[in-house]
């Protein structure tokens, strides 16, 4: 599992330092069900995925919805447990980030993002 960096391209901003990749059925169908708290630098992609529920979740969370070329199409701030997300036809990716993480790093619909290595320099 390789371990990157969220990078708002936009603003040149790290949103999460670690982001877990879920591209397999059972990676996305368990997500963040059942655990009790998420980091605040991390992050999980879920792909492909167009749509999340907070089902089994025990915090709140912030999603990121994006296309084929990982342009924020849709958000939503603070998602509650128990909660089914918001759909959006272009969404093909979805990244779950810790509650507030959107507002702190002033992340928006139309900006793009990349996966980047730890290692890497920006």
């Amino acid at each position: 599992m390789l371990i990157t960096n969220l990078l708002n391209l936009s603003t040149k901003q790290v949103i999460a330092e670690e982001v877990i990749a879920a591209y397999t059925f059972w990676k996305r169908f368990k997500g963040l069900m059942l655990t009790k708290s998420m980091p605040e630098n991390f992050a999980l992609h879920l792909s492909p995925c167009p749509s999340i529920h907070t089902f089994f979740m025990r915090y709140n969370i912030d999603v990121l919805y994006l296309n084929d070329r990982n342009e924020i199409v849709g958000l939503e701030e603070n998602l509650e447990p128990g909660k089914a997300g918001k759909r959006f036809p272009e969404a093909v990716s979805v990244i779950e980030l810790p509650a507030g993480k959107i507002k702190h790093t002033s992340t928006a619909a139309g900006q793009a993002v990349a996966f980047v290595e730890n290692n890497e320099q920006y």
